[in-house]
C-alpha cells in the first residue's frame, strides 16, 4: 500500500495539481457548497485522492498543448499507453464481444493523434477505428476511458447495422450507453474534474458529457440535442449490452 500524504503534502498536492485536473478544494476558490462537500469527505479519502494526483510531475516541468492543457502526452507516448489499455479486463471483454458479433478489431484499430479543433478527447470513426487525442491525454486512466468509451460506441455500430451517426437521437443513445457503462462518470473521476455533487452525480455527469459530444453534430443544433437525449434516455440508459448489468 502506498504511504499516505502528510498534512503538509495534502496542501502542497492540492495547490500543485488543482489547476491541472480541475480539483477545487483549496487553491481555486470554490463556491461554499463545493468546499463543504469536499470537506465532508473522510480525511483519509481526501488524502488518498490528492496523493493520486501528485504522482504527476509539477506543472512547470510539463509541456502544454495548443489547447492550453498542461502535462499532455506526445502521440508516441499515447500510442504506448493505448497498448497498456489492451491489458484491462474490460477492454479485453469488449474486444471479445465485438469479435463474437462479427466485428473483430485489431490493435491497429486504435490510433493516437493530435486532434485540432476537437470537441472531445477521442472518437469512434465508423469503418476506420478509434482515435485517441494525445493533446488531451495526461494520465493512463484518461487513455483507458477513451478506449473503453469508444469500444462501446463501436459495439453499438456493429450490432445496429444501419446506425446513422448523423442522427441526433441515435448518437445520443450510444453516448448515453457509453457514458453509463464505461465508468466515465465514476465519482472519483467526477471529483478530479472538479464536480463535487455527491448525490445523483452519475446521470447529471452523463447528460453533461452527452451534450458536449452532440455539440459537434450539426443536426443537434439548438434544443435538438437535449430533446433527443431526453427522448431516448430511459431505454438507452437501461440497455447494458454487452454486459449483463452496468459494471
Amino acid at each position: 500500500m502506498k504511504p499516505m500524504c502528510s498534512p503538509s503534502a495534502f496542501y502542497l498536492c492540492s495547490c500543485r495539481c488543482s489547476s491541472l485536473l480541475s480539483l477545487p478544494p483549496i487553491c481555486s476558490s470554490p463556491s461554499l457548497p463545493s468546499l463543504c462537500l469536499w470537506l465532508s469527505l473522510p480525511r483519509d479519502l481526501r488524502h488518498r485522492l490528492l496523493c493520486i494526483l501528485c504522482e504527476t510531475e509539477p506543472m512547470a516541468q510539463m509541456p502544454s498543448s495548443p489547447h492550453g492543457l498542461q502535462g499532455v502526452k506526445t502521440v508516441e507516448e499515447v500510442q504506448a499507453m493505448i497498448q497498456k489499455s489492451f491489458r484491462l479486463p474490460m477492454v479485453k471483454f469488449l474486444r471479445q464481444r465485438l469479435a463474437k458479433a462479427g466485428c473483430p478489431v485489431s490493435d491497429n484499430f486504435f490510433k493516437a493523434s493530435e486532434c485540432k479543433g476537437a470537441h472531445g478527447t477521442g472518437g469512434f470513426v465508423p469503418g476506420s477505428g478509434v482515435l485517441v487525442c494525445s493533446n488531451y491525454m495526461r494520465i493512463q486512466d484518461e487513455v483507458d476511458q477513451v478506449v473503453i468509451h469508444e469500444l462501446i460506441n463501436a459495439f453499438d455500430d456493429c450490432r445496429a447495422v444501419n446506425i446513422d451517426w448523423s442522427d441526433c437521437a441515435q448518437q445520443a443513445c450510444s453516448e448515453i450507453r457509453a457514458g453509463h457503462l464505461s465508468g466515465d462518470c465514476h465519482f472519483k473521476r467526477e471529483l478530479l474534474r472538479g464536480h463535487m455533487k455527491l448525490r445523483g452525480h452519475e446521470p447529471e455527469c452523463i447528460k453533461r458529457r452527452v451534450l458536449k459530444s452532440l455539440s459537434s453534430n450539426p443536426n443537434c443544433a439548438g434544443s435538438a440535442a437535449e430533446d433527443s437525449m431526453e427522448a431516448v434516455w430511459d431505454i438507452c440508459y437501461n440497455d447494458t449490452k454487452p454486459f449483463d448489468r452496468a459494471p
